[in-house]
């Protein structure tokens, strides 16, 4: 019997969930390549370990930006490499897979998706949309005609959608997540403090410091990067008020996507999320007072979903039980789409 498997092919992490084991593989979405081979080094958390400290004929790299693949042939690759140490490297038959995606994706980038997950070994692909697929893994019932909202901010894109009866009734994605927070630190240190850091460095200071919403007691954090005058290597402390002051613009982005969600939502679905509050998922939902930064723009309760980083890929999971009825119904045959 072949595997299924679903996988949350997130900007910032790969999440792998195989049916009837749940969640078994939870890596960084980076690869590692020589350039002067074309041979892939390293995958994964590896991958990541050498960002920014690679020699020159090898580079580290995220195949997927903005929630899209943006380098086809690497993705493939890792793709493979994950699908192969999830399942194991002696499974006889092609896996099922079902892959989420941004809900604001052209058809073109489905196809890539599909192209690429299929060439990485799958039988038959299935793909579902982010927000439809992280409800789920919430615990909420979208069969229901009650509205249900959720928030998904991942590494790449902040998918938004208000959803009832299995559907997604209203809808926004932006591309304004947990890298567009890290970009904004490193240029906030670079016009402020004339102190250059990596990727690696501007995600630490956002876990440590991040803040959307004033904290109760300031805290504070060493950063270590290389002083734009001089050239040579400094540290400064940073406060988590300057790392709000850095995220300003993109969570402003991110609310004002949320409000134009509900504006676009019919009024007795605004009445139950107004009953049911909102739900934030995703690995940014991590970030320290971003459901009151949200609450005190829409005036709704918002919580924060267990487990917010893992829901997708438990949602896409979960998703996989419909794969029967779905090839019954013979729904999308040659592209097959839920």
């Amino acid at each position: 019997m072949a595997t299924e498997v679903g996988i949350d092919l997130g900007t910032a992490n790969v999440l792998v969930y195989i049916k009837s084991k749940g969640i078994v593989l939870e890596e960084p979405s980076v690869v590692a390549v020589n350039q002067d081979t074309d041979e892939i080094l390293a995958v994964g958390e590896e991958a990541r370990q050498m960002l920014g400290r690679t020699p020159a004929n090898i580079v580290a790299v995220k195949p997927l930006r903005d929630g899209v693949i943006s380098d086809y042939d690497i993705t493939e690759k890792m793709l493979k490499y994950f699908i192969k140490k999830a399942c194991g490297r002696g499974f006889f038959f092609k896996p099922r897979i079902m892959v989420c995606v941004p809900s604001g994706v052209t058809e073109v980038e489905k196809r890539a998706v599909r192209e690429a997950a299929t060439q990485a070994g799958g039988k038959n692909v299935y793909l579902i949309e982010e927000p439809v697929a992280a409800a789920i893994g919430a615990g909420l019932d979208i069969a229901k005609p009650d509205g249900v909202m959720v928030i998904d901010v991942g590494g790449g894109t902040t998918d938004i959608a208000v959803i009832a009866l299995g559907g997604i009734v209203a809808s926004a994605s932006v591309k304004v997540a947990g890298d567009k927070f890290d970009e904004y630190i490193v240029r906030y240190m670079r016009k402020n403090h004339k102190l250059y850091i990596g990727e690696r460095t501007s995600e630490d200071l956002k876990k440590k410091l991040g803040t959307a919403s004033p904290r109760e007691e300031t805290i504070t954090a060493e950063c270590r990067g290389r002083d734009l005058v001089s050239g040579l290597p400094k540290v400064v402390e940073i406060t988590s008020e300057e790392i709000m002051e850095a995220l300003e613009e993109p969570l402003y982005t991110i609310c004002e996507a949320v409000h134009s969600v509900l504006e676009q939502t019919p009024p007795e679905l605004a009445a139950d999320i107004t009953n049911s509050g909102i739900v934030l998922t995703g690995g940014g939902a991590y970030l320290y007072g971003l459901d009151k930064r949200i609450q005190t723009r829409t005036g709704m309760n918002v919580r924060i979903a267990e487990n917010p980083e893992q829901c997708v890929a438990i949602g896409t999971g979960n998703a996989l039980n419909v794969i029967e009825s779905i090839e019954s119904n013979k729904l999308n045959r040659r592209e097959p789409y839920l």
